[in-house]
């Protein structure tokens, strides 16, 4: 964890940048981004799910479309969920770095591909989670919320290190001091 804190640069504290969209990051779930996953034909949220629950089940003569699926233990609040398209509420796919945090953090600069990567990136961003987990979470980070979670917080929070690192993007002090705080319970 300290190793990661040292690869992000700190700020005293988020701004505000007026624009934030979520059509800035483009399409939602789209397929057409270069991480993995981009190109397949399926959605990245469909690509998340397949990727995350278990005992997945397809829509009939579907390779795509996730609907029933199982997440054994729900990371931000550890308990078992069972995915239904029918309640697809009840999973919801986090970015660990949210969009609207990231545009004011310094996505607002990026160039349009880079920020539906950066939307679309599941291996380093995107989570499958409970919906009112993600709800609660809104576009916060480590320095205002954690997972109810107490097993999950050192992952969620070196995963929340790893994409700022991976994407230049800064974090707050709180974010730090977050982070400062659990490393002694980290193994």
């Amino acid at each position: 964890m300290l190793t990661e804190l040292g690869r992000v640069r700190v700020v005293a504290t988020r701004p505000d940048l007026p624009g934030y969209k979520r059509d800035q990051f483009g399409q939602t779930w789209s397929d057409d981004h270069a991480g993995p996953g981009g190109h397949n034909g399926c959605d990245t949220r469909n690509d998340v799910l397949a990727a995350q629950l278990a005992a997945v089940q397809y829509r009939s003569r579907s390779r795509c479309v996730v609907v029933a699926g199982m997440l054994p233990t729900e990371p931000y609040t550890g308990r078992r969920i069972e995915f239904r398209k029918a309640a697809a509420a009840k999973v919801q796919i986090d970015h660990v770095y949210p969009l609207a945090r990231a545009w004011d953090m310094g996505a607002a600069g990026w160039p349009k591909e880079r920020r539906v990567d950066f939307a679309n990136d599941q291996a380093a961003n995107l989570l499958a989670v409970d919906g009112p987990a993600n709800a609660s979470k809104n576009d916060d980070g480590p320095g205002e919320w954690m997972p109810i979670n107490r097993g999950y917080r050192c992952t969620y929070v070196l995963r929340y290190l790893q994409v700022a690192h991976k994407y230049a993007l800064p974090i707050t002090a709180a974010d730090r001091d977050a982070a400062h705080a659990i490393t002694p319970s980290c193994s």
